[in-house]
Order: C-alpha cells, then structure tokens, then sequence
C-alpha cells in the first residue's frame, strides 16, 4: 500500500501494521458514528478480504474481529473452512475464539445459491425476483431435508442500484419495496435491508447524494412496515467513502483496503474462479 505525500506526486509506502489499519478504521466509525448522534456498536465493520491473504485474515480474527465479506462464492467458501480450522485449533488450546459471521457483498451467481447459503450469514447482494427464488427454493429444501429443522430463515438484503449507473447491479429503487414485500412473503428468506454503492466518480458529493437516497429508500419502506420488525440494516460505505456513509445513516460498513492494505498488481490474495462481484471492495 502507498500514500501520497502532501504537495507532492510521490508516493510512500505504508509501512503501518495491520493491526494499526484496524485500530485506525474503527476510530474514524467511532467518530463518524457519534457526529451523527450514533455510538461506535451501531455500526457493524464488515472487513472485506478480497486481496487480503490468508495470514492477515487469520490475524484479524485473532484481534477479535467476526465479521468477514468476499466477493466470490469460491473463494468464500475456501477462506471460511480454513479459518474455521484455525479458530478451532486456537479453541482447542484455550483461546477464547468468537464465531466468524460471513457476509456475501458480491453479485451472486444463481448457480451459486447453494454454496452461499450455506456458508454466509447474510447476503447483501438480492438484486432481482428470480435471483431470491432461487435462493428460497434451495432454503427452503434444505430445511425439509433430515435435520434442517436447525435452519433458520436466510438473511438477506435488497441490492439498491441507486446511482443507476450501468455498471453496477441492483434493482431500481422504484423496485426497491416491491422486492421487499416479495422476499417477505417467502418463508424461508427473511429481508433484514437494503444495501447500495456509492457511484465510481470518487466524488464524495456524489456519494452523500446517494447514500441520503439510500437512506430515505431505507426509512419509506420501513415507515409502511415492509420487512418487519427485522428489517434494520442499511448496508452503504466502503474504504474510500464509509464515513460519509455513516454519517448518512448507514449501520453497516464493508470495508476492505483500508485495513488490509491496497492490493499488488498482480491481485495477490486472490484465487481462480470467475468475479461475481468486481465492483465491490
């Protein structure tokens, strides 16, 4: 990762730690949260470890931190079973380990449902009718099959493409309640939000026009009762913007750079399979 100095086209390497990242992201929450007359344990981080490598994944989690978000259903499912193996061996030599809660950010595959559900704890990225059947059907099977009696309803969230940009997925936000009430009326899904993307032109005006938006999409649904009592996450912010978002009225952030540092060239970190959500963090 490399900073830009100030008056100056160079660059210099970020020679901070990890765990330095961290502390510093979770400060800027605590901060953004109570300009919005918020506390810091309103806001979820979700760290996102797209280009994050195996070993700094594991020393997060070492630092306490449970919430994890990937891009790819491939790589999530790899990533999880390793560290669940690592918590347990940390588990089995005393440690006080908490549960890792996986969250799917990224544009999901249909042919993916299966592997998703069984892994994340929620999923951000319900974007279409079609896309939540498929998930409904597979839910809803697994909870007949001998033992599903242990499943819950599938936690999701409704994709908002509120800057209409071309390039990013999810429903307009005229379609917003109306995927809202359809999910809510399947017994095996229970819609928790809406999640959205701040448009790719770095301007932070852009983005607090988006996220106000999101957020009365947010609040208009909740009003008339869409959703339920659960429906109260507003998922908005990533590493460039997240502050921005907070102070909007998000309370769940997915950021990935600015604790694991910006990705190499090379993407480092990453591993085979298709990009189901390139757009994300």
């Amino acid at each position: 990762m490399t900073t830009k100095m100030k008056g100056s086209d160079e660059t210099s390497p970020d020679t901070r730690t990890l765990r330095e990242r961290y502390d510093e992201v979770r400060a800027r929450i605590a901060a953004a949260a109570d300009k919005s007359g918020r506390r810091a344990s309103d806001i979820v981080l979700v760290a996102v470890t797209k280009y994050a490598s195996i070993e700094d994944i594991r020393e997060l989690v070492s630092l306490g931190h449970a919430d994890l978000g990937e891009n790819r259903v491939q790589q999530l499912v790899q990533r999880a079973a390793i560290i669940e193996e690592f918590n347990g061996r940390r588990s089995e030599r005393g440690a006080k380990v908490a549960p890792v809660r996986w969250h799917m950010i990224g544009s999901l595959q249909r042919n993916k449902v299966k592997q998703a559900v069984d892994t994340v704890r929620l999923i951000h990225s319900v974007d279409s009718l079609r896309l939540a059947e498929e998930l409904q059907e597979y839910a809803e099977e697994r909870g007949s099959a001998p033992g599903g009696d242990k499943y819950g309803p599938v936690d999701v969230l409704v994709e908002v493409n509120v800057a209409g940009e071309r390039s990013k997925h999810g429903c307009a936000p005229a379609a917003a309640r109306h995927l809202v009430d359809m999910i809510d009326t399947m017994v095996a899904l229970r819609p928790r939000g809406i999640m959205c993307m701040a448009p790719n032109t770095g301007s932070v005006d852009d983005a607090r026009r988006t996220f106000t938006r999101c957020k009365e999409i947010f609040d208009e649904i909740r009003a008339i009762g869409s959703g339920g009592e659960r429906f109260d996450i507003l998922s908005m912010g990533m590493s460039g913007d997240y502050e921005v978002a907070i102070e909007c009225g998000s309370n769940m952030v997915r950021v990935g750079s600015a604790i694991f540092g910006e990705p190499s060239p090379d993407g480092e970190g990453v591993t085979g399979g298709p990009t189901e959500g390139g757009d994300e963090e």
